[in-house]
């Protein structure tokens, strides 16, 4: 799976890229991540990529040029499945719309910055618009190095362990039941009895126990869904 990922600010992404799960999927081939500066399609000597709004208002605006001529070139190069702008007023990521995206193939992300987008990019080259929460950001790059991340960590073959994801909050609709490991005793607090049994479907039925307890206490929106 590729991810072509368009940005004024490159080197913000170069870390969240370079360790950990992500960094082993691109060592492994199973993900390509590329990201592109758009100040390279910059039509001007100063390499600026924005202008004032028409009509007035206050904020710079990013120029339809300069992601034109970045989108138009890749789409010569290769076909994409999704063209996704980060967008505050896109569909809330979940993972739903996680899970339906790793299981396809190229993908183009597109940043904004400043004020946002010549809504003309939007209208004719996005396919899909993603918000990470109803907040606004100072550009797009950490949203698409969520979006990234939570698709990659999908792929069969990323995680070492491969049910780890499927076991994931959200997967199943419910939060994550609470999760122990050595020692079994610190300073008086206990890890759960039933925890130490061995007894797989007493397990399996406390752990489906405390998903819905914590989804009621901590999350009853989505159970109302």
């Amino acid at each position: 799976m590729r991810f072509d990922i368009i940005t004024v600010l490159p080197s913000l992404l170069d870390s969240p890229f370079a360790h950990s799960i992500l960094q082993r999927a691109q060592k492994k081939g199973l993900a390509e991540i590329v990201v592109h500066n758009l100040r390279d399609y910059s039509t001007n000597k100063q390499k600026s990529v924005d202008d004032y709004p028409y009509g007035g208002g206050s904020g710079m605006v990013m120029q339809i040029e300069p992601f034109a001529s970045c989108i138009e070139k890749l789409l010569a190069e290769r076909t994409y499945d999704e063209v996704i702008f980060m967008s505050p007023d896109g569909e809330t990521l979940n993972q739903e719309i996680a899970n339906n995206l790793s299981t396809k193939g190229n993908m183009m992300i597109l940043c904004g910055h400043y004020k946002g987008i010549d809504q003309r990019i939007r209208d004719i080259y996005v396919t899909k618009e993603i918000s990470v929460g109803d907040y606004v950001l100072s550009g797009g790059e950490l949203p698409a190095a969520i979006l990234t991340d939570a698709i990659i960590r999908l792929i069969p073959g990323v995680l070492s362990d491969e049910t780890s994801a499927l076991s994931d909050s959200f997967q199943d609709g419910l939060l994550d039941a609470p999760i122990y490991t050595r020692p079994a005793d610190w300073k008086g607090h206990k890890v759960p009895d039933v925890l130490l049994s061995g007894h797989e479907a007493k397990i399996a039925e406390w752990r489906d126990e405390q998903q819905l307890k914590r989804t009621l206490e901590r999350r009853p929106d989505l159970l109302n869904d």
